[in-house]
């Protein structure tokens, strides 16, 4: 039993989505979420940029004393992950290899489409994973960057969310896939509208669950999970726009964020 906090971070909001389910599944585990919003967005960094900025946002959730940590970030889950891990004697998971893991068990056609930001898709990180674990598989990939500027404005079933929609899917809808990854952190918000575009043939990855299902096995390995009675600690840090960042990330969580911090990190 280990009663230390999961430790996540993400440029900005998007990864909410993975704590939200860290919530749900599990409840007794107490966390400390960085959203590094004065920097966002990450998508447009240069790799050195992205993994100068993953290390300033490790080190600090490190000196907050996490037994785990999670990058619930597409774009540093690319540029990132192994450097960190190198970095850090404790598990590190990223949103990636979850999300293709299950992608390859859900495809019966092996075709697969993969969703996401700019950065993302041109990382190939996606494809390369999922033709790792096996290569007769087609991966195609398709950039939306409209799509996490519309959630952030809350138009998540607005009729101008479902005209993009249509316009980006037609794309990888027309590939013949029957599994389509989301991504990036925010696309679990736009799941129905996805859903409705792409059709009940189309099976759809959920990043965030995945990741999850994850962490839950790693702290069973470990026996590192936390089986306390108490209330766990829930803790929000950010680097700019609280106020923004708890309104929006409320919409996220579905629920009130008690308490916000904003701290300076990388000066």
């Amino acid at each position: 039993m280990n009663s230390d906090p999961i430790g996540v971070f993400d440029s900005g909001i998007g990864g909410l989505t993975v704590l939200k389910e860290i919530f749900r599944v599990l409840q007794q585990e107490s966390t400390v979420y960085l959203g590094d919003t004065a920097r966002v967005p990450y998508g447009i960094r240069s790799a050195e940029t992205v993994v100068r900025y993953s290390f300033e946002n490790t080190e600090f959730l490190v000196a907050k004393g996490i037994k785990l940590l999670v990058i619930a970030c597409n774009t540093v889950s690319a540029v990132s992950l192994d450097a960190i891990k190198e970095r850090l004697s404790m598990p590190v998971i990223g949103v990636i290899e979850p999300g293709a893991r299950a992608a390859v068990k859900a495809t019966k056609n092996n075709r697969i489409g993969v969703i996401g930001t700019e950065a993302t898709i041109n990382s190939g990180a996606y494809a390369r994973v999922i033709q790792q674990i096996d290569g007769a598989l087609d991966v195609f990939g398709l950039p939306c960057p409209l799509f996490v500027p519309l959630v952030e404005e809350g138009l998540t079933d607005d009729e101008i969310t479902v005209m993009v929609a249509k316009k980006y899917l037609r794309q990888v809808r027309d590939k013949g896939i029957d599994t389509l990854v989301l991504g990036c952190t925010h696309y679990p918000l736009l799941k129905s509208v996805i859903g409705k575009v792409m059709g009940d043939t189309v099976t759809l990855i959920d990043s965030a669950i995945e990741t999850v299902k994850e962490i839950r096995e790693t702290l069973l390995r470990d026996s590192a999970e936390c089986n306390a009675l108490r209330e766990p600690s829930r803790l929000f840090y950010v680097t700019d726009s609280p106020d923004r960042f708890k309104s929006v990330g409320e919409r996220f969580l579905g629920q009130k964020i008690k308490t916000i911090e904003k701290i300076d990190i990388g000066l």
